[in-house]
């Protein structure tokens, strides 16, 4: 055992490679913050977390202000004791995203840290399940995308071996969406996934009529079509339709995840391991999800989501949007639509330290202890 000696925070901004769109948002910038754990022995372990265009600031606060000042001293492996007792300091606020988010950066360094004391890459250290799993492919399939464009990006997908592609939806008017997956799914034959998300745009109603359409082409999951926290709404739209339903990048908590999975509100489960609060909580949905016979779909961060998914067996897909590639010395392998998890000790993303230290923002970051 080895207790936690330091603590770093600090927080980079990735800006996307390409323009990334969908029913609500336009997705200009990723914040990123960072924690850096440092045991008593020199170990380290580096974690992180992320939000859509804003919100970077108050995560980082939380974790100066809050929760990094109750981690010196405390036994690195002891890593379910410190997640709750920082979610219990944190009741004012929880549940929610922003403490869900911190917490996150706070228990992925932890994992890294045991799995780096181990010599085992985390997709072993939790299980093990498989060596690699298929991808589908959001980032060809955004709202602004013209329809060629989308069948062109479609066919590159198949063509290197991806199983699906992921398209949004929520134009104004039904026959938009209509037109973009009939050209779609005319291109590429019956056999290739197509995925869809709405980005919780739609009522019950409106996403009934749409589902209607959607049974026309096949459509492996319909994603996010109402606001997340109605699981009811979820429940009778699940009941409504052959479509399966998607939910999960917007639930905060494991109790969200079981009303959604008892009332049958979510064919799939897609939670992420930022939003749910990190590695500790996400195993717990993904096992949760096992119990009830739903699959794990994990929304983003793919590359630590690959560990994630070839530690469970009941995680069919990856969904491939690269986020990390200006911070690494190599990115996550991939081959023939296929991602396979490092076998490096610790989360398996090759952070290239000179990218870290240049991408750091003045006065977001911080240390504790020694």
């Amino acid at each position: 055992m080895a207790k936690i000696r330091h603590v770093e925070i600090f927080m980079a901004n990735l800006t996307p490679k390409v323009k990334r769109t969908d029913a609500i948002q336009c997705f200009e910038s990723q914040e990123t913050p960072f924690v850096r754990i440092v045991d008593s022995d020199g170990a380290m372990g580096l974690g992180y977390t992320y939000t859509i265009g804003q919100g970077g600031p108050a995560i980082v606060s939380l974790l100066r202000e809050t929760l990094v000042p109750k981690l010196v001293g405390r036994e690195a492996e002891e890593i379910e004791r410190i997640w709750r007792d920082l979610l219990f300091s944190t009741h004012a606020t929880s549940v929610g995203a922003i403490t869900s988010l911190a917490l996150a950066a706070i228990d992925t360094a932890l994992w890294d840290l045991r799995c780096k004391r181990a010599g085992l890459p985390l997709w072993r250290m939790l299980g093990g399940a498989k060596s690699s799993v298929p991808m589908y492919t959001t980032e060809g399939g955004w709202l602004h995308i013209p329809t060629k464009d989308l069948v062109a990006d479609a066919l590159e997908a198949q063509a290197n071996g991806f199983s699906g592609s992921k398209i949004k939806i929520g134009r104004p008017h039904l026959s938009e969406d209509r037109e973009r997956l009939a050209a779609v799914r005319e291109q590429v034959g019956p056999n290739y996934e197509i995925m869809v998300d709405a980005n919780q745009c739609f009522s019950r109603a409106e996403a009934t009529r749409r589902a209607r359409v959607l049974e026309e082409f096949g459509i492996a999951w319909f994603e996010e079509p109402l606001p997340a926290d109605d699981v009811l709404e979820h429940q009778l739209l699940a009941a409504s339709t052959s479509v399966p339903i998607a939910v999960g990048e917007s639930i905060y908590s494991l109790s969200q995840f079981k009303d959604y999975l008892t009332t049958g509100g979510a064919s799939i489960v897609q939670v992420d391991v930022a939003r749910i609060g990190g590695i500790t909580p996400w195993m717990k949905v993904a096992h949760l999800a096992e119990a009830h016979n739903v699959p794990v779909c994990p929304h983003f961060l793919m590359e630590l989501h690959v560990s994630l998914v070839c530690a469970i067996p009941n995680a069919p897909w990856l969904e491939y949007i690269p986020q990390l590639d200006s911070l690494t010395a190599s990115p996550m392998k991939m081959e023939w639509g296929r991602a396979y998890p490092s076998d490096a000790p610790g989360l398996g993303i090759d952070w290239d330290e000179e990218k870290l230290e240049a991408a750091k923002i003045n006065g977001l970051k911080a240390g504790f202890g020694g």
